[in-house]
């Protein structure tokens, strides 16, 4: 008998059901033991250019964690669609280089042509290209949902499902963020999602102990107010939903700007304190926070917790270039905090152990993490969006009453992290 990729499939499923253990993490330590048979993976991405989301992730997939021809994860891309093809596209010949299939549809990219299923996990990256901003807020109207949708419509016609990594937040509306986790939830499709903040290195290797009691809590973080204030949100969250009671949502929001946010801290809406500490975290320790005067291109989201915390993520443009938390914890009389540290040129590393979770996922069929942080952190920038087009509105935010408990997944430089690269 001949055999097919769709029988392939099976037992590379079979093979990742039998190997699932409880900590995701202890998996890797004995695989050379016990080596796992790569996945195919299908990657449904908005564009594939040098150092996009598409070339970080997918790239470390078909080149090594760094993108070197070293070890890599045990995936194995066997498909891509872009949605756009500009002149700087790489996907024709990273496709020829490496023999994956260039779908010209989704639907393509999941059945290779065929009427089954042919992938054990989709890579949904819709970051970079050419798509229009809403007119009233200024969001970036990636297509996030419409790949999912699309992929859902295949698993329907196939009537199975496999993994779904979705890069960064779930949309630039909190209508399809919801929609969307509705749909995993129903169809019962392990979904993964969100930045590469929480899995990134911290220095110091700051792990809060679960249900420790967070009195008050600062990232700052700087770039754009949408795609960097993602990632700020997410590096927020990680540390935030480690308090006691686990996460419970977010009751209230409110965005403001430039001269408004020493206002802000003046009414006690965030503290400088937390401010100059998380800047501490910054290389170099820095001490210059008493003298920065906010401009129009900085940004406070002032977060206002369903179970009475307050915090606050200030987006210092013009004074940091980094992304650091600091926190007040019950019991310590001063802030804890940490840098979130990036590799800031290719290859990107902080995004290999992104793709280490991504890979976990696929091969256990469970989330390294909840999706559902992501679809807190989701809500929380629609309403900062909305908020700094209305110029400081105070939106309350009932439809946040998101609750969930934090994995023990583990970031970079932890000590039981599944992965080490030499910037560890």
């Amino acid at each position: 008998m001949t055999t097919t990729r769709r029988d392939i499939l099976k037992a590379c499923l079979a093979g990742a059901v039998a190997s699932t253990v409880p900590q995701p993490f202890s998996l890797f330590a004995d695989q050379k033991a016990r080596p796992r048979r790569r996945l195919p993976v299908a990657a449904v991405v908005s564009v594939y250019t040098p150092s996009s989301h598409a070339d970080v992730i997918v790239g470390k997939i078909l080149e090594g964690y760094q993108q070197d021809g070293g070890r890599g994860p045990d995936l194995e891309v066997v498909s891509v669609f872009t949605d756009q093809v500009p002149a700087e596209d790489m996907s024709r010949e990273k496709a020829v280089k490496h023999g994956f299939r260039i779908s010209p549809t989704i639907r393509d990219a999941l059945t290779l042509g065929s009427d089954q299923l042919q992938v054990a996990g989709v890579l949904c990256i819709g970051e970079h290209g050419d798509y229009p901003r809403t007119p009233d807020t200024e969001q970036k109207m990636y297509p996030r949902r419409r790949f999912f949708d699309e992929v859902v419509d295949v698993f329907r016609d196939c009537g199975e499902v496999v993994p779904v990594f979705n890069d960064k937040h779930l949309g630039y509306r909190w209508e399809d963020a919801t929609a969307m986790v509705e749909t995993a939830r129903q169809l019962e499709i392990p979904f993964l999602a969100g930045s590469s903040l929480p899995v990134a290195w911290r220095m110091p290797a700051l792990e809060l102990p679960r249900d420790c009691e967070i009195e008050a809590a600062l990232t700052i973080g700087y770039g754009g107010f949408e795609d960097y204030g993602f990632h700020a949100l997410e590096a927020h969250q990680c540390l935030l939903e480690r308090r006691g009671g686990g996460e419970t949502g977010v009751a209230a929001v409110r965005t403001v700007r430039g001269d408004m946010i020493r206002k802000s801290e003046l009414a006690g809406d965030w503290s400088p304190e937390l401010f100059a500490a998380a800047r501490r975290q910054m290389p170099s320790a820095p001490e210059d926070t008493l003298a920065w005067k906010p401009s129009s291109e900085a940004a406070a989201y002032l977060i206002e917790h369903r179970d009475g915390l307050r915090s606050a993520v200030v987006m210092a443009n013009g004074l940091a270039g980094h992304f650091s938390t600091a926190l007040l914890i019950r019991g310590r009389t001063e802030p804890v905090g940490t840098w979130f540290k990036l590799q800031e040129g290719p290859p990107f590393g902080h995004f290999a152990y992104l793709v280490r979770a991504i890979e976990e996922t696929f091969h256990t069929g469970k989330s390294a993490y909840p999706v559902e942080r992501t679809l807190l952190t989701t809500g929380i920038l629609d309403r900062v969006m909305h908020s700094l087009a209305s110029e400081g509105q105070r939106f309350e935010t009932p439809e946040l009453a998101v609750n969930y408990a934090a994995a023990e997944w583990p970031f970079a430089n932890h000590p039981d992290s599944p992965l080490h690269l030499p910037n560890d």
